[in-house]
């Protein structure tokens, strides 16, 4: 008697381990699907508590580079939307960014494609001058989301 419980238990821990590997799988799949994949070994977005920190986003889609600082800076947005949905939370919850420009004469034209992805949402950042970004990249935008865990 003994010894059929105990079957009964390995058995119907198999179908919860298997249910949960599909759903992780799945997970995964979308989430892929609707993000720019990391161009580097780092982990794209991770949560610490109640903080979600987005690693820098560039304006790449479907692993071409968007033409130009407002496109890529709208394909950013996107790409860091997208990243932000996998953690479960929105733009409205960004309470930092960290900008960086290979060029800070296009600082205008930058703002103006930020402003309209991130709508009424005005987070604190920061936007810095550097030499160059990967991928041939002009723009690039890190995030720092603030949602309690409940």
């Amino acid at each position: 008697m003994a010894a059929k419980k105990k079957t009964v238990k390995k058995s119907a821990t198999k179908k919860a381990v298997s249910k949960k590997s599909t759903a992780k799988k799945g997970t995964a799949k979308k989430a892929a699907s609707k993000a720019a994949a990391p161009v580097g070994p780092y982990t794209p977005v991770v949560r610490a508590g109640d903080w979600v920190i987005v690693s820098g986003q560039l304006g790449l889609k479907d692993g071409v580079m968007a033409k130009g600082v407002a496109a890529q800076t709208a394909q950013a947005v996107v790409n860091l939307k997208a990243r932000l949905a996998e953690a479960g939370v929105t733009i409205n919850d960004v309470k930092k960014t960290l900008c960086f420009l290979t060029d800070m004469d296009t600082f205008a034209t930058f703002n103006e494609a930020y402003v309209a992805g991130f709508g009424k949402s005005r987070p604190a950042r920061s936007t810095i001058g550097v030499a160059s970004l990967p991928a041939s990249g002009q723009v690039e935008i890190e995030a720092w989301a603030y949602k309690p865990l409940r």
